[in-house]
This record gives structure tokens, C-alpha cells and sequence, in this order.
């Protein structure tokens, strides 16, 4: 089973929508303002050893073309996050497998500047509901850093549980770093993410 692709999710003024091409400019010009945000917590190559090829950091376009032949094998839906119809962010359903399992893990990065104004855990829950309901996934998870407070509020105020720890897990900002995993099913969440979220935000409950 494939994952529905190309496709368009919104809720009020949040939008995931597929990377293209000719939003190198603006995706350049985000990453570039929030260098300081976000290297703690970016993936890194390890260096190379007798193990393992050489491997480098890839141009956006050829990561943009990995990102669709991904997502047009069904292994990941690659998107990124509008606010209000401006680039701020991204999104990844990544590792995408079927058979006994059906799931995918989720990573994301927002600009600092539109932070805490729930645009983050809008699309997380946008992203869920799509994989639960549309693509038929069955378990979600989510790696983050144990440092990374931001970034556990997200998944914390969306209900996701704490599984547990996962030593030296990736490799982020240099080193091979620990991750809490969070993680949910579908039977968590029978009236979708995005609706808890709207009844749980705090200001819009109970609309």
C-alpha cells in the first residue's frame, strides 16, 4: 500500500502542503534566520570510517528529489508548513512501513518567530489525522532530544505517551545524541488529533 501523494491538509490559518522546488528561495532564507534555533537539534553525519561510505550534506534540490521519489514509493510524505500562506517550517512523515507494523515517525523544525502560536502542534495533528485516517497507518512516533523542551511540548500537549529512552539513537548537532520516544495509535485518538487539540488548546475549548 502506497501513501496518498501528492496532498493538501489546512486547518484555520495551518497548512502542510508537498516541498517543491521553487520554494528554495524562501526555505533558504528561514533556515538561514533560524541557524542559531535550530542547529541543537539537526541531524548530522557522522564521520566517515572503514565501516561506511562517505557520505555529504545534500544540495536542496537533491533533497527535494529524494523527498518526492520518496514519497511517490510510499515511504515518507515530505511536507512543509505554511502559516497564514508563508513558509515557516517542516514537516516529515518519514520510515513509512506496512505489513505487520504500519506505521511512521514524524520529524519536524518551525522559524523561532512564529513559535508558541500553536502552529507546530496544528500540524503535527494535521499530519497524524492523514496518516491514521487517509494513508491507514496505525502507530506514529515521534524522537526528540531530551533537551529539547519546545519541541516535547509540541507532542506533550497533543497527548502523545513517553515511551521511553533510546540512547545514542541519531546523530544531531555532531554526535550521536539520546531521544525520548513519543508515540501514538490509531485507537488513541478515535475523533482525530486535530479535533482533541482544538478542544484541549487552551482559548478554544469546547468551539
Amino acid at each position: 500500500m502506497n501513501a496518498p501523494w501528492p496532498v493538501e491538509l489546512t486547518d484555520g490559518d495551518v497548512a502542510l502542503r508537498p516541498i517543491r522546488m521553487r520554494d528554495q528561495r524562501i526555505w533558504r532564507e528561514v533556515n538561514r534566520r533560524n541557524r542559531d534555533w535550530l542547529r541543537p537539534w539537526e541531524a548530522t553525519i557522522p564521520p566517515p570510517s572503514a565501516a561506511g561510505p562517505v557520505t555529504h550534506r545534500p544540495t536542496y534540490r537533491q533533497m527535494v528529489r529524494h523527498l518526492r521519489a520518496e514519497a511517490h514509493a510510499g515511504r515518507m510524505l515530505p511536507f512543509v508548513i505554511e502559516f497564514r500562506g508563508r513558509l515557516v517550517g517542516q514537516l516529515t512523515v518519514a520510515g513509512i512501513s506496512w505489513g505487520s507494523m504500519c506505521s511512521g515517525h514524524v520529524g519536524y523544525w518551525v522559524d523561532e518567530a512564529v513559535a508558541g502560536r500553536g502552529v507546530m502542534p496544528t500540524a503535527v495533528a494535521l499530519a497524524v489525522d492523514h496518516c491514521f485516517r487517509t494513508v491507514g497507518l496505525h502507530r506514529v512516533e515521534v524522537c526528540i532530544r531530551p533537551e529539547n523542551g519546545p519541541s516535547r511540548r509540541v507532542v506533550e500537549k497533543l497527548g502523545f505517551r513517553e515511551e521511553g529512552l533510546r540512547p545514542r539513537y541519531l546523530h544531531i548537532d555532531g554526535a550521536w545524541r539520546d531521544h525520548l520516544i513519543y508515540a501514538l495509535t490509531v485507537e488513541e485518538v478515535p475523533e482525530g488529533l486535530v479535533a482533541r487539540w482544538h478542544r484541549e488548546r487552551p482559548g478554544t475549548a469546547h468551539k
